[in-house]
């Protein structure tokens, strides 16, 4: 795929100014039919498809971000999404949503639609980022949870380190040493998690052993299975962190139906904060993270992307994690 054509390359082909492409191609009237008719016609030849966001400077109603998940099912994809539709509807601004289902194949065909639809994108990506540079030439994107190198990309930098060092130092403070983790491994990178290394960093700073860990799905049914699995094989376990709060809701379902009292008998920590944990029984203990303000940012630095301003500093696109704890640990 080629460079995106700009109302630049317009306006240079056709020999007129930026602000007469944009009355041509918004059928003002303030320009003669033949400048029209050639302005026209040079954005026929170079397949211009006019910017929702340089038609929103008419219309402000216009402006349409992309936002990419791997997975609406999980809640705090949706939170994110919230914070997201809520930033956006403040500016007058639209949202199209698409899931990913955590795939490499869908994420290209999503990517492929994307481009036509949108004018800039946030979100989730797994592919490299020389693919998505190729696929969405010219179109801005803010990356939430990885890092970026391409310029006109942005970066939502999640950092969890500190809220898993402290959920580690909670549970060592109230007396536990046999700690085990519930991870997710990724179909698309079948690696360890980061929160995974979090996790280890953590517990061998209080000279544990870090290495009993089963591994799960991100769901609650698989969270419940994946916690009966481990505690089969170390039923000496009174503590464990999971890789998300989605896999320890399940955990606590499996934890009741071993007849095991939580906290009491197994303290039980998630990740990511949810709304959801405060309806369970106990209220779930967790690593939170502010998804509203995730969505937010995301939206902010489309805008900033979009409008040619200086991007927020990495300071102000970092999202930091912290111990919010309930009553299951």
């Amino acid at each position: 795929m080629g460079k995106r054509v700009t109302i630049n390359d317009v306006a240079r082909t056709a020999g007129v100014s930026r602000q007469t492409v944009s009355r041509a191609l918004n059928d003002k009237g303030e320009i003669d039919s033949s400048t029209k008719q050639r302005v026209l016609d040079a954005a026929r030849e170079l397949g211009y498809r006019p910017s929702r966001f340089a038609r929103g400077l008419v219309r402000q109603d216009s402006t349409t971000i992309g936002l990419v998940i791997p997975d609406l099912l999980n809640p705090f994809f949706t939170e994110v999404a919230h914070g997201a539709l809520e930033a956006a509807r403040a500016r007058g601004w639209h949202v199209i949503v698409y899931d990913t289902a955590d795939s490499t194949d869908e994420e290209r065909r999503t990517i492929e639609v994307v481009v036509s639809q949108v004018d800039a994108v946030v979100g989730y990506f797994s592919l490299a980022e020389a693919e998505l540079d190729q696929h969405l030439s010219g179109m801005p994107v803010v990356l939430i949870g990885r890092d970026h190198q391409t310029p006109r990309f942005s970066s939502i930098h999640i950092d969890g380190e500190k809220g898993v060092h402290e959920a580690v130092d909670h549970l060592v403070a109230a007396g536990h040493r046999r700690i085990g983790m519930l991870d997710h491994v990724s179909r698309v990178k079948p690696s360890p998690s980061l929160r995974r290394v979090w996790f280890t960093d953590a517990m061998t700073g209080h000279g544990l052993d870090a290495t009993v860990v089963g591994h799960t799905a991100q769901s609650v049914d698989g969270g419940a299975e994946a916690l009966t699995e481990l505690l089969a094989e170390h039923p000496d376990l009174t503590a464990v962190f999971t890789y998300n709060d989605v896999v320890a809701i399940g955990a606590l379902r499996a934890a009741r139906r071993l007849g095991l009292v939580v906290p009491k008998d197994l303290a039980v920590v998630g990740f990511d904060g949810l709304q959801l944990g405060t309806v369970v029984d106990p209220a779930l203990t967790s690593v939170a993270l502010d998804t509203t303000r995730i969505g937010a940012l995301a939206i902010e630095q489309a805008g900033r992307l979009l409008a040619g301003d200086a991007q927020l500093p990495p300071e102000e696109l970092q999202v930091n994690a912290v111990l919010l704890v309930r009553n299951s640990a």
